[in-house]
């Protein structure tokens, strides 16, 4: 509850200040990667992926956007008894819309929220959440971000990401 608090606080000033206004719109690239978590960590060891965003700079302190990529998390083999698992890779391709908060020069925090479609066969997909944080690096034409990326459908899909993306 304080966080959002906090995000209403925060939009509503940006929002209210006509003062100088910084242009960050930008087109960004860039690939994840990192490890499954909750429902599906057993039969899913990590992911990699490719994120897309194009951010528009609404004030000095907001950006927002529309987000996409592919994501895919790779299936272990499973052994129960004498029987063997494997599982399949899963495959999403979210759909979302984007938002960042510029605290400071530099750092950010924010998140996509959308749908993710499911790619591989008998993957329905859904909601699709991926809250971040960010840094930026070499003076803004680059960005580190770490990231929680989450489809909710018959059951979650989770996994913790770190990130590298090109501005453009």
């Amino acid at each position: 509850m304080r966080i959002f608090i906090v995000l209403v606080l925060l939009v509503t000033t940006s929002l209210s200040l006509q003062a100088q206004r910084v242009d960050r719109t930008n087109f960004r690239a860039g690939i994840n990667g990192g490890l499954v978590v909750g429902d599906f960590s057993e039969a899913y060891s990590f992911t990699l992926g490719v994120d897309l965003y194009h951010h528009w700079g609404v004030s000095r302190e907001i950006d927002l956007g529309i987000a996409t990529g592919f994501s895919n998390a790779f299936g272990e083999t499973q052994e129960v008894g004498s029987i063997q698992a494997k599982f399949d890779n899963v495959q999403y391709v979210p759909l979302a819309g984007s938002v960042r908060i510029y605290p400071t020069s530099g750092f950010k925090f924010g998140a996509d929220v959308g749908y993710a479609l499911g790619v591989n066969s008998g993957n329905e997909g859904g909601f699709y959440y991926r809250p971040s944080l960010g840094i930026d690096m070499n003076g803004g034409t680059k960005e580190f971000h770490i990231s929680y990326f989450a489809v909710n459908g018959d059951a979650t899909f989770s996994s913790v990401l770190a990130g590298f993306l090109i501005l453009f």
